[in-house]
């Protein structure tokens, strides 16, 4: 059974970052995380109505097999991203952009005070970009057009190598030889996984194994690559009372393809994406990384099941989707 934190583990931290009068007037833990916890926490006498902290404790993080607050070394760019090193080296890199993040109010990773590493950070109390976009489309409209300048100043953030932000910042080096090269060995991986448990992925391996191969082949070599979220879908942007587009879900911000980006925000935002697509796009390394993108979201929402993730349907469905899109790209 997991156990997640409750007010009283919360009101040292809490308090550390807000000063020792403020006061924990309720606590509750956000829908949807799978590998920190997410916890709104209601306040008295702080100046704010609420925070939010980020916890990467063990018992938050569902993907089977992992250590959540370590992962892996950080050095394959696709691994699962968590933990408050990653955290903080994308907050810093962004702020520094200019692009908006939540305000860091309190880092914690000597677990004195919790037993697990936080962050304590503002409540952005807009709500998410996913939410306005059915709510009140005007208001979505001018926080896409602020994604949309977010997006440049990232994208125009060039590095001659690619890998998560974390990593570089420590002189590290990504795993692989280029881009197309760590997609095209990621998508054959998912495929193998998602084939072992789907009989319809199975039947169209060797299709789909031949069409990657193919489109891999078609593509140029790069030597420049652009700062991308990685997993930039509306639910991963708060929107600010006066339009502003917020993001969260940073960990695994990386120097990359932004065509890797872009087939994502195509993917989740549809018929809105036409705000915030751009010029100059390989079409070629879209076509290769739209299937091994969908093959993706086969693999590793079949994989999280494997585990005790609570909103099964969810990620199931997730699945089931991205399936018919995969066999649907094949020629």
């Amino acid at each position: 059974m997991r156990r997640f934190a409750e007010a009283e583990d919360l009101s040292g931290v809490v308090r550390d970052a807000l000063g020792g009068a403020c006061r924990i007037a309720g606590v509750r833990r956000l829908r949807g995380g799978s590998k920190k916890g997410v916890y709104r926490v209601r306040l008295a006498g702080a100046g704010t109505p609420s925070v939010i902290v980020y916890s990467w404790a063990d018992e938050e993080n569902f993907w089977p097999g992992a250590t959540a607050g370590e992962g892996t070394d950080g050095t394959d760019p696709f691994a699962p991203a968590s933990g408050l090193q990653p955290f903080l080296a994308a907050q810093r890199l962004l702020h520094e952009l200019g692009a908006r993040v939540p305000r860091l109010l309190l880092a914690d990773g000597g677990r004195q005070r919790y037993a697990a590493d936080v962050a304590v950070v503002e409540d952005v109390p807009g709500g998410t970009l996913e939410a306005l976009l059915d709510t009140d489309p005007a208001a979505a409209r001018k926080a896409l057009a602020d994604l949309a300048r977010t997006l440049d100043l990232m994208q125009s953030s060039r590095a001659p190598r690619y890998g998560r932000v974390d990593v570089l910042e420590r002189g590290g080096t990504a795993l692989g030889s280029s881009c197309e090269q760590l997609v095209l060995d990621r998508a054959l991986r998912d495929l193998g996984e998602a084939a072992g448990r789907d009989s319809r992925i199975a039947a169209a391996r060797g299709r789909l194994d031949d069409r990657l191969r193919t489109l891999r082949a078609l593509v140029a070599p790069r030597t420049e690559h652009g700062l991308i979220h990685g997993e930039l879908g509306p639910d991963h942007v708060l929107v600010t009372e006066c339009g502003e587009a917020v993001l969260i879900d940073i960990e695994g911000l990386m120097y990359f393809d932004v065509e890797w980006e872009h087939v994502f925000l195509r993917l989740r935002f549809q018929e809105r994406y036409e705000a915030l697509a751009r010029p100059g796009l390989d079409p070629r390394r879209l076509d290769l990384y739209a299937l091994a993108m969908r093959l993706s979201l086969v693999a590793g929402p079949l994989r999280l099941l494997d585990g005790d993730f609570p909103d099964r349907e969810f990620m199931r469905g997730i699945a089931e989707h991205n399936l018919k899109e995969a066999l649907a790209l094949l020629p």
